[in-house]
This record gives C-alpha cells, structure tokens and sequence, in this order.
C-alpha cells in the first residue's frame, strides 16, 4: 500500500522530555522531528519549512502504548458481531481506531481480530490510528475460551467445515489436535498476524470453561510455539491459572496474558527466569458487566487476585506489560487511560515506573515479533534520536501525578504519530 508523504519537519521548544527509560525529565530543550523520527534533541536550527510548537515547559512524552486490546471488538457489542453486518464490525474498528490515537495510544497490540488491514491502511495515513501489532484470530480448543459455537451445535471438527460467527469474521479459530493447531497458525501469520495468541485456560467472557481449566495438551501449545517460531515471531497465552500458566511457559509460550490466578511468587519467579512477560491488566470488577451469574462469579475471581499477581510480579523481577483488555462494551472504551492511572493510585506503581511500562516497557514485549515486526526499522516507546516520532505533550507532569493521562481532552495538547500532528491547541502551528 503506497506510504503517505513524509510530514514537514517539526520543531517543538521548551519542552521538558520524560524520554521513556529514565525517571525524570529533562531540562527545558527542543526535539526535532523529521522524517517521521526523532532526528534531534538540543537543537535550535531548524532545516527551512519546520513548523514550531512553543512547548511552555510542558513535559514532551512517548505515546502510551497498550499491550491488550481488541480494536475489532472494542467498538461494537456481542450482538452487533454476531447477528449483524459482517462490514459493521470493521467500520466500527476504524472508528475505534481514531478515538484510541486521541486518547494518546500511539501503537497497541491487538489480541484478536481481523485487524491486519486496518493496520495496513492506519499505517498509510489514510485513516487516524495508532500502530497496530495484529494477532488476527485468537486460536482455541473445542471447548475452550474461543469457542463460542451454540451448544447444540457439533463442534468444528466433526461438523464438516461449519463454524460460529466469531470464526466466521476472523476473530477465532477454534483447533484441536497438533495438525489443526499447525494449520490455525499459519492461517493467522498468513493473514498478517505478527505474533500469535493461544487460549490455555479458562476465561470470564466464554460460556463452557471455568478458570480453572487447561486447555490445549503440552504437545499442542508447543505446535503453536514451533510454527510462529519457523516465521520468526513468538506465541501469547490467555491464561489465569497457575497450572495453566506453568504449562505454557513448558512449552515455550512468551507472554502470558491476564496470570490473575497466579497461585504465589514461585510461579512468577519461574516467568522471570524463563524470560516470560506479564501481560496483565489492571481490572476493577465495575470494569466489565455480565448477563448471569456465572460470568459475574468469574469476573470477580479475576478482579480479587489483580492485586496480588502485580506485587509478585514486581517482587519477583517479572516483565510486567500493561494492557486493558476492553471489548464488547463501546460505551466503555473510554476507560482506558483510567486504567492505566490505576497503577499509580490503586496497584502502587510510582508514575514513572507506570510511564515506562506504558511506552519503552511494552515496546520491549512488541519487539519479540521479531521478523514479523511491522514498525522494527526504529525504535518505539522513546524519545531518543532515531526513534519513531510518536510524541504526546502534557499540560501536567505525568511523571509526578499520573492522573493527568486520565482526562486526555484536556491534558494532552498535542499529540503526534509516525510525525503527523493530529492535535495541536496551541497556537504557532503553521
């Protein structure tokens, strides 16, 4: 798809620069954006043509990033998905798409869903929208938090190629067995996934599997791992509970998605020594709303060991990765930037420790795509010379009071991507 044209270079003054990696801002100085990049920190000479932003001493940040979403989701319902237009869904994604980059999410990790071509057309400026990390459709067992088949219905492997409406637009697989589990994966990385997520254990929003549960066999999770390892990239695991996450990290599984359940520390020291992430959420139980108790029981088992899966993990030296996991519920998508704050004013992170798995932290887990890496020409989640100019400035500190991140309207006055400006309420913009 043919790249919109480079942007005019940028100049933004007096500006204080939390850079991603170190705790504290910068003196007042001025980044440089050219080509799409950071091209210079400190510097005054502009190249003729540079449009400057005064920053007034504002703090010049990356763009938070989200390691959990579902862009394909996040705009519509369950019903919307399932019993109405197939083109609803992706209209609705774009739209998703635009209200995420102005609440200052510059790239996202897309957990499930028929994203690819969205990213191809976000990426060509031709629409407003982070960067996108697509892992198309998310690979389940029979039975498992994938499969959302009817219970009268024979499942996929018997039915003669039948599938459920959340097969049929590309937002799960569902596969049994090495064979199938090979095949599945290929489709995905086909389709333009850049890595993959498997289902190995029970979740809140499927209806036949407690979170108790392990899905898919050792020698199953371990096909999923060989086959994203033959095209350079990694595999994802849902899963909550201590034995399921032991048995993905066996099998060579890299980032654990949710690991609420985690049973103590030892299981999490095993995740660091294993090089393993923590792509974990920090969920309030008002976050999600369910139609029956059962998925409200479950929902509120997850909420109750959020806290303890982030002061293990942060004892432990784990890889911590922060994402939100909203989808299905539109009206609450805007709850985002509030749960990143939620590091901060409920979990105990200090704001820059949460800054920094927000940007350079989670840019670290998107690189394990290696070949598959979309966006690996230059680095993400920093402001350093060379980085992708992917920049927000704040009306506040947010190293030294997060909730400032959490009324984005207000508080983000300019926000860039890929060296686009698409806000800017400050006047000199020429």
């Amino acid at each position: 798809m043919t790249q919109q044209q480079p942007p005019v270079p940028i100049l933004i003054k007096n500006v204080r620069v939390f850079d991603g990696v170190r705790s504290v801002p910068t003196p007042p100085t001025s980044v440089l954006i050219r080509d799409r990049r950071v091209a210079a920190i400190g510097t005054e000479n502009p190249p003729k043509g540079t449009v400057v932003i005064e920053g007034g001493g504002r703090v010049l940040m990356p763009g938070l990033t989200d390691a959990h979403v579902h862009l394909f989701a996040t705009g519509s319902s369950f019903a919307t998905l399932t019993t109405g237009a197939t083109g609803t869904g992706y209209y609705n994604a774009l739209a998703s798409a635009e209200r995420m980059l102005m609440r200052g999410f510059t790239t996202v990790r897309d957990m499930a869903g028929d994203v690819a071509s969205l990213r191809q057309v976000l990426d060509a400026g031709t629409f407003p929208g982070p960067r996108i990390y697509p892992s198309q459709a998310a690979v389940s067992q029979t039975s498992g938090h994938g499969d959302f088949s009817h219970i009268y219905e024979d499942a996929s492997t018997f039915s003669c190629g039948a599938h459920a409406r959340a097969e049929q637009i590309g937002f799960l697989r569902v596969a049994d067995g090495r064979d199938q589990v090979l095949a599945a994966v290929r489709e995905q990385l086909k389709k333009g996934a850049s890595q993959i997520k498997v289902m190995a254990g029970g979740g809140v929003t499927s209806a036949y599997d407690p979170l108790d549960v392990l899905q898919y066999t050792l020698d199953e999770l371990k096909a999923a791992v060989e086959a994203a390892a033959d095209w350079g990239t990694y595999v994802s695991a849902h899963v909550f509970n201590d034995e399921g996450i032991r048995r993905a990290i066996a099998a060579g599984i890299k980032s654990i998605e949710h690991g609420h359940l985690v049973a103590g520390p030892e299981t999490v020291r095993l995740m660091a020594d294993s090089g393993v992430w923590l792509s974990t959420q920090p969920f309030l139980e008002s976050d999600h709303e369910y139609p029956n108790p059962e998925n409200t029981e479950k929902n509120k088992q997850v909420c109750e060991g959020v806290a303890n899966s982030f002061r293990w993990a942060r004892e432990q030296g784990a890889k911590i990765a922060f994402g939100t996991d909203l989808l299905l519920e539109p009206e609450k998508a805007g709850l985002q930037n509030e749960m990143l704050t939620r590091l901060s004013t409920v979990f105990g992170f200090q704001p820059a420790e949460a800054l920094r798995i927000a940007t350079s932290g989670n840019a670290e887990l998107f690189r394990l795509s290696g070949e598959r890496d979309p966006y690996k020409v230059a680095r993400l989640g920093q402001i350093t010379e060379g980085a992708w100019a992917d920049v927000l400035l704040v009306e506040e500190d947010p190293t030294q009071d997060l909730t400032v991140l959490g009324d984005p309207d207000k508080n983000l006055t300019v926000i860039i991507k890929d060296g686009h400006i698409y806000k800017n309420l400050l006047d000199g913009l020429g």
